[in-house]
């Protein structure tokens, strides 16, 4: 038997079905949070958040990666401070050998004795100084300086001899005679013009004049004319000069200036090896340009081949090392040579000794040298220790990072090897290294390298630390924007779907009050029936 409802039962419990229907969706919204929880829901939000929320999680699965390399990247850091803290370590070592006693009670030298030698001119002279005039037609062939044709002296001519004077005056002396007159307090000298032509017999001008230049200069000097020619020598200790001046030069063939006595060292060449590594040089003596002739110049030159010279008062001069080469033997072969050496040469023959070693300075060296290589090794290890995770960027690793989702922004950084040898530096070799000031600083130069290379790298790793913070961060502000964009297409509001479940409950309160008074309706028909 069927049951027929009425119109208005079936209206009431069509409508009671459709709000029970809408609070089981409201309360699932509100048990959820959601208001879209499947595709049936609204296909078109869910499946964008679906894809949002994915694209999140797989960001966030490459935050771990992006963590560890941040992590790689600090300890690689903290190993490039313990190393810079090492190599300045070495480095305090390696200036406590400069600072140190030198390795050597005596240096590795050469000396001669230069006779006459000074520290104002090493380059005594041994030769005259000897000045020739040019020729003049007008002097006489025989024994008296010609006069005639205006071309002989006048009266009150004057020439001058390394200061002194001697003039020409009108005057008259015994027959046949030319006499002169020198000045006690000043040295000067007046020659008389009175001549004679009468014979080899009289006493010439020229002989006059030859014995006031020669008594001026002094002894063993001379002057003469021969040709037409004069020519004077100051042979006085072979160290005089010669200073001319005065009217009557013209007439004697001769200018005004200076001619010095002049050595035959002069043009000699010292040649000096290359020592430890310094340019070979050739050194001139003399006093021309780019030439030497006193003690200063002289040393000078040296400086480039770490010599000094010096010189005592017999003429004694010795070139040594200086303390940055102690260690070095210039007695060895091919160091020392050119023109200047040999028998006869400005050297001579040279005595040359090695360097003297002194016991207990080379031990504090030696000690200095362990402790040196105790130093070395803690570098190798704490490079090797400088790991995170199993990546060390000290130890030639590469650190490859991945940035998003679809790999193609990536980060490859690549490591180094900071062991010793990758720094340039060393362990050394007691009785080899430390034993002058040269092998010192060649050593501190390899660890100022060795600082500036860690330093550059730090720098390196520095940015690449930043970088990958700041990706790092980027991540992390783009998975809460993804994972916010996703909860706005799905995410229910709780409030309004507090306010709907009460509406709903009252109207379902209300439509099974409606249905049960439609029901007693028709149960009323169905009385009145019977």
């Amino acid at each position: 038997m069927s049951i027929t409802l009425s119109a208005s039962v079936r209206q009431n419990l069509l409508s009671l079905q459709s709000t029970a229907d809408l609070l089981s969706t409201t309360q699932n919204r509100l048990a959820t949070g959601n208001k879209v929880n499947s595709a049936l829901d609204n296909p078109t939000n869910f499946f964008t958040a679906q894809g949002l929320n994915n694209r999140a999680s797989d960001i966030n699965n490459l935050l771990d990666g992006i963590g560890n390399g941040v992590q790689i990247l600090q300890a690689a850091n903290t190993g490039i401070t313990s190393l810079q803290k090492l190599v300045d370590s070495a480095k305090s070592i390696a200036n406590q050998a400069l600072q140190a006693t030198s390795g050597y009670s005596t240096k590795s030298q050469f000396s001669t004795t230069i006779e006459g030698a000074t520290a104002d001119n090493l380059l005594p002279p041994d030769t005259e100084a000897t000045l020739t005039g040019t020729t003049v037609a007008t002097l006489a062939t025989g024994s008296n300086l010609s006069v005639a044709a205006g071309g002989g002296f006048a009266a009150g001519d004057t020439l001058t001899v390394n200061g002194k004077t001697i003039t020409f005056a009108a005057g008259s002396a015994a027959a046949g005679t030319a006499s002169s007159v020198t000045d006690a307090s000043t040295g000067n000298v007046t020659i008389n013009l009175t001549y004679d032509n009468a014979g080899a017999s009289a006493q010439s001008t020229t002989a006059v004049l030859k014995a006031a230049v020669e008594g001026i200069l002094g002894t063993g000097s001379s002057f003469a004319i021969a040709t037409n020619q004069v020519t004077i020598t100051n042979a006085t200790d072979s160290t005089g000069s010669i200073t001319l001046g005065g009217t009557a030069l013209s007439k004697l063939g001769l200018t005004a200036g200076e001619t010095k006595a002049t050595s035959s060292f002069a043009g000699q060449t010292l040649t000096i090896g290359a020592i430890d590594g310094s340019a070979p040089q050739t050194i001139t003596f003399g006093t021309g340009a780019n030439q030497v002739d006193t003690l200063d110049e002289l040393n000078k030159s040296l400086a480039s081949s770490n010599l000094q010279a010096t010189i005592d008062k017999s003429g004694k001069l010795t070139i040594q090392t200086s303390n940055d080469q102690a260690s070095f033997d210039l007695s060895a072969s091919g160091i020392i040579g050119g023109t200047a050496t040999g028998a006869g040469k400005l050297f001579g023959a040279l005595n040359t000794s090695g360097p003297v070693a002194d016991i207990n300075a080379q031990n504090t060296r030696s000690s200095l040298v362990s402790q040196y290589n105790t130093v070395i090794d803690q570098i190798k290890t704490t490079a090797a220790d400088a790991s995170f995770n199993g990546v060390n960027l000290l130890n030639g690793d590469t650190l490859a990072l991945t940035f998003n989702e679809t790999g193609k922004s990536k980060l490859s950084i690549t490591g180094v090897t900071f062991d010793p040898a990758g720094l340039g530096l060393q362990s050394l070799t007691k009785g080899t290294d430390f034993l002058d000031n040269a092998a010192t600083n060649k050593i501190l130069t390899n660890l100022n390298n060795a600082s500036s290379t860690l330093r550059s790298q730090a720098s390196a790793f520095g940015s690449n630390l930043s970088v990958v913070q700041m990706r790092q961060d980027f991540s992390k502000q783009m998975i809460n924007v993804l994972q916010t964009g996703a909860s706005n297409l799905t995410l229910a509001d709780t409030n309004e779907e507090a306010a709907n479940s009460q509406a709903l409950s009252t109207r379902q309160s209300i439509a099974v009050s409606a249905l049960s008074l439609a029901n007693q309706s028709q149960q009323g028909v169905l009385q009145l029936l019977r």
